[in-house]
């Protein structure tokens, strides 16, 4: 090593550490831990407007879909998808009933979203979503986007129950 290149080495900044990745930034390929469960993201729906994640977790055979949203901090819902059929995204109604659970509207939006790896819908486009929450904290999901729906039902799931544990 030359003198010229130890003493530029003397005066250079050291390369600031990698900041580590959060759960609203993975894509498939990664690995992570809800409740105690570790799944490998293999598909990602990306809503920019709404600074918000869908994440097609897999763990063996079984499927999981955790909803990621920044708001004032980041909120978590991990989702199973469901049987069940609506026929007009114009009719969804404000109040729906399964399994003896009635579930309230609590929100409706839409916006364009991308799609990486596996998810429900392969291709991004304009994306259609309500969200629903019953009595007792039950969340339901109802999307529709390229003439087709798909409805979940979950739970919310706190910040301290989730981790990333290898991110690429």
């Amino acid at each position: 090593m030359s003198v010229w290149k130890r003493i530029s080495n003397l005066f250079a900044k050291p390369e600031p550490p990698k900041a580590e990745k959060s759960m609203l930034h993975l894509n498939p390929g990664d690995i992570c831990e809800v409740s105690l469960v570790t799944y490998e993201v293999v598909g990602r729906v990306h809503n920019r407007a709404r600074n918000a994640v869908v994440l097609t977790l897999q763990d063996g055979n079984q499927v999981s879909y955790l909803h990621i949203e920044e708001r004032e901090t980041l909120q978590f819902g991990l989702y199973q998808a469901i049987d069940g059929r609506l026929d007009n995204p114009e009719e969804v109604p404000t109040i729906l009933e399964l399994d003896d659970t009635t579930y309230h509207l609590e929100e409706q939006y839409s916006g364009h979203v991308t799609v990486m790896g596996r998810a429900p819908f392969r291709q991004g486009g304009e994306q259609h979503v309500w969200q629903y929450q019953s009595d007792d904290y039950h969340l339901l999901r109802v999307e529709w986007q390229d003439g087709r729906f798909m409805l979940y039902e979950g739970e919310e799931v706190i910040t301290g129950d989730v981790r990333v544990i290898r991110a690429s």
